[in-house]
């Protein structure tokens, strides 16, 4: 059990009397460093307990208790003793805090899981596509083999080194409609042997 809090006449010396938690928030509003050492001193181990509950790691805790005292003394003059008592503002402070905290983490996390993902998924699909690449290779190479020597030259030239039928043709020292018909019956013999539909 806590004792009773005593109570400290209101700044203005009026008649109404203002506990000393609102007291010291509202001097702490005000910049006085001693009210919010006094605050500090009152309100620490109480602050880390709330952050630790909510995030159960101890220096997660004790990063994020601080900040809560850093937030206490720039955000103090929010504070309102019409609508409420400084430590349920304070402890709210603190709970926000945490609770921020924890989804940072679960963002930062699930940015690192996406990024992660993406990269499994790059090196299956990079796997996928170099076997698939090598079995067209050696595909293309077996239909290849069902060609005559002229087709398979005249094919070769145009498809591996890039020729046009008229350079086929020169290399070849063939009439263009020679090379023509060798290509247009090698690459059907070729879609044949490959199992592709004309």
């Amino acid at each position: 059990m806590h004792a009773p809090r005593p109570r400290l006449t209101a700044v203005d010396g009026g008649a109404d009397v203002v506990p000393v938690d609102e007291q010291l928030l509202l001097e702490v509003a005000r910049g006085d460093r001693e009210a919010f050492a006094a605050l500090y001193e009152r309100f620490a181990a109480t602050v880390f307990g709330v952050v630790r509950r909510t995030l159960r790691d101890p220096s997660q805790s004790e990063e994020v208790a601080q900040e809560v005292f850093v937030e206490l003394w720039r955000q103090a003059a929010r504070f309102d003793p019409e609508r409420g008592r400084a430590s349920t503002w304070i402890l709210t402070l603190a709970h926000r805090r945490a609770v921020d905290r924890v989804r940072t983490e679960q963002s930062r996390r699930d940015r690192t899981d996406k990024v992660a993902a993406r990269e499994h998924r790059r090196e299956h699909d990079e796997v996928a596509e170099t076997v698939e690449l090598r079995l067209e290779h050696q595909q293309v190479r077996a239909a290849l083999d069902v060609l005559t020597p002229l087709q398979r030259e005249a094919v070769e030239l145009a498809y591996y080194r890039g020729f046009t039928y008229r350079e086929v043709a020169e290399q070849l020292g063939a009439p263009l409609g020679t090379i023509k018909t060798r290509m247009r019956d090698g690459l059907i013999r070729m879609r044949d042997a490959l199992g592709v539909a004309g």
